[in-house]
């Protein structure tokens, strides 16, 4: 619907058009099924957090780039956090590791798409084209992995949930517009590091809303991962 209304994408930046919808794609999947197996208050701040942790380690191993002492530090917080994320679960996370190895697929696919996201929209020259473009993409993926995955299961939709998935999407497409066009005028890593407090919401909203324990040790984990991802983002 916004197509008509928004500028053209520049040629430069279609290939991140079409590789950034599909790691999305492969992140809401992977978050899916994190979903189904734990917590939202395990899964979504352990994706969250692996995500800068693992761009750090790329640019260190791969790219060969030195981090300031703050980030170092940033490193070993996330990487405490996420530890101890992944232990607070108890002996029920040693029985099924899924939620777990889920949320760190997810996490993998945060990183890839946060960084085509931002170096695609600065490419096209226009966010919202890129943003308007991007979604059509996405769309045909995610209806098309659902078909696929729901075939010969059909399964009637409540009208109550057809109003929260519309609820739903329109903001997560604000949120997701917002966070392109803030990567347009601002540096990445300041834009990624105000997304990952989204960890301190999920907790809430696991805690208060789906009625899920929270213990002390999940507590300083959650917190400690997101000090570390401020920190080193921050430092960058």
């Amino acid at each position: 619907c916004l197509i008509p209304f928004v500028a053209m994408p520049a040629m430069e930046s279609w290939p991140y058009l079409i590789a950034s919808p599909t790691l999305a794609t492969a992140y809401m999947l992977f978050l899916n099924r994190a979903y189904h197996a734990g917590d939202l208050s395990h899964g979504y701040p352990l994706a969250r957090g692996v995500a800068p942790l693992g761009v750090a380690v790329v640019s260190i191993g791969l790219l060969g780039e030195r981090l300031e002492p703050a980030a170092q530090i940033g490193v070993l917080l996330i990487a405490l956090g996420i530890t101890s994320l992944v232990l607070a679960r108890g002996a029920a996370g040693l029985h099924d590791p899924r939620p777990t190895l889920y949320a760190l697929g997810a996490g993998l696919f945060i990183a890839a798409y946060t960084l085509t996201d931002g170096l695609g929209a600065r490419a096209a020259g226009t966010a919202s084209g890129f943003m308007a473009w991007m979604a059509l993409f996405n769309a045909v993926l995610v209806v098309g992995c659902i078909q696929w995955l729901q075939r010969g299961k059909p399964r009637p939709v409540a009208a109550r949930r057809w109003r929260m998935g519309i609820a739903v999407g329109v903001m997560s497409y604000g949120a997701t517009w917002l966070a392109i066009w803030a990567m347009t005028v601002a540096p990445l890593a300041l834009v990624s590091a105000l997304r990952e407090t989204s960890v301190v919401f999920a907790v809430i909203i696991g805690v208060v809303f789906l009625k899920e324990r929270l213990s002390l040790v999940r507590l300083v984990s959650v917190a400690t991962t997101l000090i570390g991802t401020a920190l080193l983002k921050f430092s960058r």
